[in-house]
């Protein structure tokens, strides 16, 4: 297993994101449904102007087994940055190999070596296989719990 940060510009890296998201949308955690054919490349787009984009790939034998779209954020508590992983997929080809814990662990050590403070993560209450993902990664709830909100606009 390799860990490689997702390069944008390289057009493998960029049809590896849209393959493991539309995996994610097919999965029944996702929507279920197959992306839309327009999304994908408003989505490359998009990340290539977020300035606070990093994403990670798992490559297995050449082949793209696993994606973390993170964004970068700010703890004003600690005053220091911190990854928020806000998409985590395993291509189902890969699963129950070692692929999910690989890669939090690999996103773990690049945050120490890049002076990281914490990685957030959000996950569906129901989605218990990613919950125990993350447990055996060391993840755990907030103390105290916080709740995930959202307005949509």
């Amino acid at each position: 297993m390799k860990f490689v940060q997702v390069d944008l510009r390289n057009k493998v890296h960029s049809n590896a994101v849209i393959k493991l998201i539309n995996d994610y949308m097919l999965d029944e955690m996702g929507i279920g449904e197959m992306m839309p054919e327009t999304l994908g490349p408003k989505i490359i787009e998009g990340l290539k102007t977020h300035v606070a984009y990093v994403g990670f790939l798992v490559e297995i034998d050449g082949e793209y087994a696993a994606l973390a779209n993170c964004n970068l954020n700010f703890s004003t508590w600690k005053a220091e940055p911190l990854i928020n992983i806000h998409d985590f997929i395993v291509s189902p080809d890969f699963r129950k190999r070692g692929v999910g814990l690989f890669l939090l662990k690999a996103i773990e050590n690049y945050a120490l070596e890049n002076g990281y403070c914490r990685i957030n993560l959000e996950v569906r209450h129901d989605n218990l296989k990613a919950q125990n993902l993350y447990k055996k990664a060391g993840f755990k709830e907030c103390d105290p719990p916080n709740y995930f909100w959202e307005r949509r606009i």
